[in-house]
């Protein structure tokens, strides 16, 4: 690997570092290709990263399609909302996605508001 491509993994590591610290109440921080590849993550709760990648890759795609057949634009985020905790999906870049996985009861704006920031820091590095 690279010397450019080092400092661009270590980057992206650090971006989901400083997100799980400015919210420790994540459950997971994932970054994830559009194909639904888990690249990098930081997980709490023993949760499987590739399941949740693949899943936050099949949201975005019909996040995708709604937002075609309704000509809403480029679609930006997705989030789902359980009685148990939320999984919310953000554009970052045109390559990959950055789902976070919250507790119930967790700060909704607060956690949009980060991690909004951290998917626009990860979109840069692409």
């Amino acid at each position: 690997m690279g010397g450019s491509s080092m400092a661009k993994g270590e980057a992206l590591k650090a971006a989901l570092e400083a997100l799980r610290n400015s919210l420790p109440e994540l459950k997971a921080i994932l970054l994830v290709s559009n194909e639904g590849l888990a690249i990098a993550h930081v997980v709490t709760n023993g949760t499987d990263p590739n399941r949740v990648a693949a899943m936050a890759a099949a949201a975005a795609t019909l996040g995708r399609r709604i937002s075609a057949t309704m000509s809403a634009g480029t679609l930006s985020e997705v989030s789902i909302q359980a009685d148990e905790g939320a999984l919310c999906v953000y554009s970052a870049g045109s390559k990959a996605m950055l789902a976070v996985l919250s507790p119930q009861g967790g700060n909704a704006g607060l956690i949009h508001l980060e991690a909004r920031a951290a998917a626009k820091e990860i979109g840069d590095l692409f």
